[in-house]
């Protein structure tokens, strides 16, 4: 595929031509790169990941809860 400089937060993934095998590996890299998890099943939760803003909020929501899951660890061990 090819870069392009024309993506926004509201760019479709379709029009990115993202297919449901391309975007199970995007969320594979994600979990890598950020170290979280993401309930993700094509059949169930595409609906979710309809654009770019919407796997950024849907990993800035994950990344939040890992937070603070952390931080509520990290008080009831002290």
């Amino acid at each position: 595929k090819e870069p392009r400089d024309d993506i926004t937060l509201s760019t479709a993934l379709t029009d990115l031509k993202i297919e449901s095998l391309d975007l199970a590996m995007i969320v594979f890299d994600i979990e890598d790169s950020f170290g979280i998890e993401i309930p993700y099943n094509a059949n169930e939760e595409a609906a979710d990941f309809k654009t770019v803003g919407s796997v950024v909020e849907r990993v800035k929501s994950l990344m939040a809860n890992a937070g603070a899951a952390a931080s509520a660890s990290a008080k009831v061990e002290a």
